[in-house]
């Protein structure tokens, strides 16, 4: 049975690691509100560009840009796997990675002959991809302490050149999309080739635009902003399921303290009365003792 003194100093360190975890929560409220902020911006430019986009792909022409381009065999996949760069955000991490290893085991089954690379994005997945079996095709890591525009801007230039290359026949993403504070979902979208809408396949009719100048012009110059776009989405994305999750873990972890505490209280106050009956009866009967000589 543990002493009154090391109940009382075991509370004591609880309650000094409940002032972190609530400080922490705190911390990661306000970015969360940053975060959530720069998603909700961000998020009807890129709807409406991709949608410009996989109607543009489903439509019938006769020019036809390279990134709409599904080829018929698929020799290399890149998969751009984004996670956050510290810890204690619950299992925003851990989904991340399940998903993959699921993901990655139906893409071996579909394409049983291509070369499969990994362009991990966040400490978390550089540190813990670097270790496996799959070739990386570059790292980003340290990336959430100030998110920027470039990083996406050069994973963007790195996909686009491999696939244009034919260093990649297919490039995918998998990330968090923040859908509340409370709810966080793993997704999987195609970067490249770009997807023709799944409205525009059933449509008798697909819709097709007007250009001016030039058909190819004005693609040659809207797809690289597209995939800038779609990476600065899940980098986006990303970031704010990172802090709801850290957010709700802290609070989580801090409630727990607390209930702790109050666990720890009770049996301090239990020991410390049979302590004290203890101590009483121990007088009580020198007194007796004494009385009777």
């Amino acid at each position: 049975m543990a002493t009154l003194r090391e109940i009382k100093n075991r509370v004591t360190a609880v309650k000094n690691t409940s002032k972190i975890t609530q400080a922490m929560r705190m911390v990661a409220a306000a970015k969360l509100r940053r975060a959530q902020e720069a998603i909700t911006a961000a998020r009807p430019f890129a709807d409406k560009l991709q949608l410009i986009l996989s109607n543009l792909a489903a439509a019938e022409t006769d020019f036809i840009h390279p990134f709409f381009e599904t080829r018929k065999e698929i020799k290399s996949i890149a998969v751009i796997v984004v996670s956050s760069d510290r810890g204690l955000c619950g299992g925003f991490n851990t989904n991340v990675f399940r998903s993959l290893t699921q993901h990655l085991v139906a893409l071996s089954k579909e394409h049983p002959d291509a070369t499969i690379s990994l362009i991990p994005v966040g400490r978390r997945a550089s540190s813990s991809l670097g270790k496996g079996v799959l070739p990386i095709a570059k790292e980003y890591p340290d990336v959430f302490g100030k998110l920027s525009f470039t990083t996406a801007h050069d994973i963007a230039d790195l996909v686009s050149n491999g696939f244009l290359a034919a260093r990649f026949d297919k490039v995918e993403a998998v990330y968090n999309k923040f859908i509340s504070t409370m709810r966080q979902e793993v997704v999987i979208s195609q970067i490249l080739p770009i997807a023709p809408a799944e409205t525009m396949k059933a449509a008798s009719h697909p819709v097709d635009y007007i250009f001016e100048p030039s058909r190819a012009d004005i693609l040659d110059t809207l797809l690289p902003t597209y995939l800038n776009i779609q990476v600065w989405r899940a980098l986006l994305e990303s970031n704010a399921s990172e802090q709801a999750a850290r957010m709700m873990a802290m609070e989580n972890a801090t409630n727990n303290a607390r209930d702790l505490i109050s666990s720890l209280q009770l049996i301090y106050n239990r020991e410390r009365q049979a302590a004290i009956t203890k101590e009483m009866l121990e007088i009580v009967g020198g007194a007796e003792a004494l009385s009777g000589q």
